[in-house]
């Protein structure tokens, strides 16, 4: 088994955060990938790539999430890869991908806020 890229997070501070969190930071590292490859930066690429799969694999192993949160999680991966590795992909992907986590971005960081 490889080592996790976030120790805190598979070590159980994932689970500490709700679904919007989680999808948030899915988000950041989806759009670092996105900006990555964009760029032809293939080590940041690759690095994001990783990191973006092992939250997602994180968030899909979450019992709080089974059954639709889950399904929904595993769709949002194959789309995320699909990106990549579909020579096929439909225009417009990578921009619906980021307006889908955007909204768990800001909606987490609005939580965030209401907090302090």
């Amino acid at each position: 088994m490889a080592r996790p890229l976030h120790r805190q997070a598979a070590a159980g501070g994932w689970a500490k955060l709700d679904l919007v969190e989680q999808l948030g930071n899915i988000g950041s590292e989806v759009e670092r990938a996105i900006r990555a490859h964009e760029s032809g930066k293939a080590s940041r690429f690759d690095g994001a790539l990783a990191r973006a799969l092992e939250l997602f694999d994180l968030t899909a192993a979450d019992p709080r999430w089974h059954g639709h949160r889950c399904q929904e999680v595993l769709r949002a991966r194959e789309e995320f890869c699909r990106l990549f590795f579909d020579p096929e992909v439909p225009p417009g992907s990578e921009e619906g991908l980021r307006r889908y986590f955007f909204g768990f971005a800001y909606a987490a960081r609005l939580r965030h806020y209401r907090r302090t």
